[in-house]
């Protein structure tokens, strides 16, 4: 009777040993469905004993989104995961990257530049968060006011096709030319419809409108180019605003390959980016330049 009343608790221990197994093991695999309540989402202990020894390569352009990424290294290393952060001065090799699998995400465009860059490049990428907006500015050159401009000057502008439809936009904004009705965010330079100045926009590589500056009159430039040239947004002679349609079609993304968009790893980024800390660091640190979307 003895014998058998011990394998009875035997069998009753070892039962609730498995059965608190298999909640555990429940649990830890929720951040891969990729929603958790608040109360899952803020146990790091659990989530770093899924992702220890996890190293994340991410591509970035150096400010701010390289910056960005490292204001928030400590807070994936909480959770065992290395942040791997590659610095980039273009806008292609980032997406090729990630597309050949070299890199795990980016984080260094807008979501319109990624869906014309699918489309031109056969690519598939796609958003795994919406992390901030940089509005584009105007800035002053070898003029230093809009009423100064002469006829005939120069205006540089970024000559991929997403961003020089955003520099138009803040051209005609500015009262300097007109855009066909419906141009919008797919406008090119035939889309003028007037230009009373007879402006010349002189298309250049994004990256390189900072050090042209005195060869043209004014230029528009991105927000990640103008900070890291110095200029800040205050000092703009025009600057997009950060409300409606704008910032919705130009707002900064962490890009994945599809598919690894609801990866652990990428989801644990992704919150980071959109944290408090995050938060904190853009405010801060660019003032208006860079404006948080979360």
């Amino acid at each position: 009777m003895k014998k058998l009343l011990s394998l009875l608790l035997t069998g009753a221990l070892t039962f609730g040993l498995l059965a608190g197994c298999g909640s555990t093991s429940g649990n830890a695999e929720t951040p891969a469905g990729g929603e958790t309540t608040p109360a899952e989402s803020s146990a790091p202990a659990e989530t770093g004993s899924n992702l220890e020894g996890t190293v994340l390569k991410v591509g970035a352009t150096p400010a701010p989104h390289a910056e960005i990424l490292e204001a928030v290294k400590d807070l994936l290393a909480e959770q065992g995961i290395t942040l791997e952060i590659v610095e980039f001065n273009d806008y292609i090799i980032p997406n090729t990257a990630v597309e050949s699998g070299e890199l795990d995400a980016n984080y260094f465009q807008h979501i319109t530049y990624m869906n014309q860059f699918n489309v031109s490049d056969s690519t598939h990428l796609v958003s795994a968060a919406e992390i901030h907006y940089e509005p584009l500015g105007l800035y002053a050159a070898k003029t230093k006011s809009i009423e100064e401009l002469a006829d005939g000057a120069q205006i540089a502008v970024p000559n991929d096709t997403t961003n020089e439809a955003r520099a138009l936009l803040l051209l005609q904004q500015a009262g300097l030319i007109t855009l066909k009705e419906g141009a919008g965010i797919t406008a090119t330079k035939s889309d003028i419809a007037e230009n009373p100045k007879n402006l010349e926009i002189v298309e250049l590589e994004a990256s390189q409108i900072p050090s042209r500056l005195e060869d043209v009159d004014l230029a528009v430039i991105n927000g990640n180019y103008a900070i890291d040239a110095g200029l800040k947004v205050a000092d703009a002679l025009a600057v997009e605003s950060a409300d409606g349609e704008a910032a919705q079609a130009y707002v900064n993304v962490l890009a994945v390959k599809e598919g690894n968009e609801n990866d652990p790893a990428i989801q644990a980024l992704a919150a980071a980016l959109q944290s408090d800390t995050a938060k904190t660091f853009m405010e801060e640190t660019y003032q208006g330049a860079v404006v948080p979307m979360f």
